[in-house]
C-alpha cells in the first residue's frame, strides 16, 4: 500500500512520558506497515510546543535513532491547538493521511488501524470517539459531557466525546488551510470542512506518566473559546434576555404609575436595591460576553501567524 501516514503528536513538557509512548507509536506504525495498510515512508511527527524541559532533546535523539521519527519545534509555546495545526500543515504536502493524537498514552493507539481502514473505505475524516469515561471523575465526566451538549445547543457542530484524536486526509487539509482564523477550536472546525466522515470508538486510559497540562481552568477556557469561536448564539441570547427584562421593566413602570395614581405607593428600599443589583449584574455579564467577541475580532484583524517553526530534525541532519 502506498498510502503515506504521518502521526502528528503535540508535545509540551513531556520528558517523563515521551520515552514511554514514543516506542508505542513506532510499534503501531510498523505494525500497519507490516500489514500493508500504509507505506514504509510513513512517519511519527512530534511537535514540540516550546517546552521548557528536555522534550526537544528527546525528540532529536529519537529522530537520530530511527528514520521514522521526525520532529519540528515551535519558536515558543503557542498552545495545544496551534501545535496540532502546525503539525498538520507540515504534513499536508508530504502525507496522504494524518492522525493527530496526544503523546500521553491515554488515547488507544490500536484504534488507528480501524481509522486507516475507514479511510480506505472512502472516508476523508475519521473521528476518534470515547466509548466511555470510566477513568474520569464524576465531576470531569459530567462537565465534559455537558460541554459537548452545550456546544451543540449553541449551534456549534461537534462530534460528541471527540477531542483531537482524528484521521484527516490531505484532501481535507488542503481545504482546511483556507480557514485562517487565529482563535482555534479544531474539533469544531473540521466538521465545517465537510467531506465523508465517520467515527471510531475507543477506550481512553489513564495517563502513563507526568501530569496533565489541562487543569480545570484551561478546560473552562477551551470550552469558552469553543463556544465563542463557533457560535454567535450567546449574543442572541443576550438580546433575547434584554428584551424580556425590558418588557418586565415596562410592566413594572405601568404598575408603579397606576399604584401612584391610586395612592398605594410604599417606600421599598429592599426591592429597589434588588432590582438595581440584578439589572447591573446582567449588564456587566452582557458586556463581558460582547467584550470577548470584540477581543476575538481584534485578534483576527491582526492576522498574526498561528505558529512559527524554528527547527526541524531533518534539517539538522544535513
Amino acid at each position: 500500500m502506498d498510502t503515506i501516514l504521518w502521526m502528528v503528536i503535540p508535545c509540551y513538557n513531556e520528558e517523563e512520558v515521551l520515552p514511554i509512548t514514543a516506542p508505542m507509536f513506532l510499534g503501531e506504525l510498523n505494525d500497519l506497515i507490516g500489514k500493508g495498510k500504509i507505506s514504509p515512508e510513513s512517519r511519527v511527527l512530534f511537535v514540540n510546543d516550546g517546552s521548557r524541559d528536555s522534550t526537544w532533546d528527546i525528540i532529536k535523539s529519537l529522530a537520530a535513532s530511527d528514520e521514522h521519527y521526525i520532529g519540528i519545534c515551535q519558536s515558543r509555546n503557542r498552545g495545544h491547538q496551534n501545535a496540532v495545526l502546525a503539525g498538520l500543515m507540515e504534513a499536508r504536502e508530504k502525507a496522504d493521511i494524518t492522525i493527530s493524537i496526544d503523546c500521553d498514552g491515554q488515547d488507544d493507539i490500536t484504534a488507528m488501524e480501524a481509522m486507516v481502514d475507514e479511510y480506505h473505505d472512502g472516508c476523508e475524516i475519521v473521528y476518534g470517539v470515547r466509548s466511555k469515561r470510566d477513568t474520569d471523575t464524576f465531576f470531569k465526566r459530567f462537565t465534559a459531557e455537558s460541554f459537548y451538549k452545550l456546544l451543540n445547543r449553541m449551534g456549534a457542530e461537534v462530534v460528541f466525546n471527540h477531542a483531537d484524536y482524528r484521521l484527516v486526509s490531505s484532501r481535507v487539509l488542503k481545504e482546511f488551510a483556507d480557514f485562517k482564523e487565529v482563535n482555534l477550536f479544531l474539533r469544531g472546525m473540521f466538521p465545517l470542512v465537510g467531506f465523508k466522515s465517520t467515527s471510531v470508538s475507543y477506550e481512553r486510559h489513564e495517563r502513563l506518566a507526568g501530569e496533565s497540562h489541562y487543569p480545570l481552568g484551561k478546560m473552562l477556557g477551551l470550552a469558552f473559546d469553543g463556544i465563542t469561536s463557533l457560535s454567535v448564539k450567546p449574543i442572541r441570547l443576550i438580546t433575547t434576555f434584554g428584551c424580556i427584562v425590558a418588557f418586565l421593566s415596562f410592566v413594572g413602570v405601568i404598575y408603579a404609575l397606576i399604584a401612584a395614581a391610586l395612592g398605594r405607593t410604599v417606600a421599598g428600599w429592599t426591592s429597589m436595591t434588588c432590582i438595581i443589583c440584578f439589572v447591573s449584574g446582567i449588564q456587566l455579564m452582557s458586556l463581558g460576553v460582547l467584550g470577548e467577541y470584540i477581543g476575538k475580532i481584534y485578534m483576527e484583524t491582526k492576522a498574526r501567524p498561528r505558529f512559527i517553526i524554528s527547527q526541524r530534525t531533518w534539517e539538522e541532519e544535513k
